[in-house]
């Protein structure tokens, strides 16, 4: 049996809201920063490298807009002065049987952009409303 890649269109997102598709995640990568250091009487001429603190890109999510749902802006709406609602996600690559392959797990996130689609009156597409959040950390697990 060959090996492919895993295709990335079939995904799921529990994002503590309503069940719904999204049609876009991106964001999901975690870096980590470089701490330089030499001591003064070091042989070596060059410094030492050890990895330093973590940092995580703020994770957009697309979906398409729906009557009468509201979601994205009151969760956005829950911010008060140095408060906010945090939720843990899961998104989930899944296999051709619906079967987790891949699971990102996000933690602490809370909405710090939404945005609601572009109107064009010439426009063929489906509105599409996206939100950005913040996090605290995602860590990837193979299944």
């Amino acid at each position: 049996m060959a090996a492919y890649p895993l295709p990335k269109f079939h995904f799921s997102v529990d994002w503590g809201g309503t069940r719904i598709g999204f049609t876009e995640v991106s964001g999901l990568d975690r870096q980590i920063d470089v701490i330089e250091y030499r001591e003064g009487n070091s042989p070596e001429y060059h410094k030492t490298k050890m990895p330093g603190l973590q940092k995580f890109s703020n994770i957009t999510m697309k979906r398409g807009t729906f009557q009468g749902d509201n979601e994205y802006f009151n969760w956005l709406n829950t911010v008060q002065l140095n408060t906010i609602e945090r939720r843990d996600l899961t998104i989930t690559l899944l296999n051709e049987n619906h079967e987790p392959v891949m699971t990102w797990k996000v933690k602490q996130a809370w909405p710090i952009k939404v945005q609601s689609t572009d109107l064009k009156s010439d426009g063929n597409e489906v509105a599409i409303e996206t939100i950005e959040l913040a996090h605290e950390g995602l860590s990837i697990e193979a299944n």
